[in-house]
């Protein structure tokens, strides 16, 4: 859109900008199995995890409350407050999976 109206912006300003928006919690910072982070604004502003297909990059949003439990019970026991936490569980997913064959 910027480009079309003969306006441009640095790659910097767009990531300052991401953050920005995950830091406020407008999106969510995903991070690939390779470590590159990846941002996408999420359907539901709960909280919530994701399943990441390795191949094509889909991702699924999941709730996991025993890994809530488990996060409370780890912080307690080692004595932990204000606890967050991000979880990504990688694999394939059935597309990508069934094409392989």
């Amino acid at each position: 859109m910027l480009k079309h109206k003969g306006d441009s912006v640095g790659l910097t300003t767009v990531y300052r900008t991401l953050q920005s928006l995950a830091d406020a919690g407008e999106v969510d910072v995903l991070r690939t199995s390779d470590g590159e982070s990846v941002y996408r604004r999420c359907s539901s502003g709960e909280h919530h995890h994701h399943l990441v297909c390795r191949v094509c990059g889909k991702a699924v949003e999941v709730e996991g409350p025993a890994v809530e439990k488990w996060a409370e019970a780890i912080a307690v026991e080692h004595g932990y407050v204000n606890v967050a936490h991000t979880v990504e569980i990688f694999g394939t997913c059935a597309e990508c999976a069934a094409a392989k064959g």
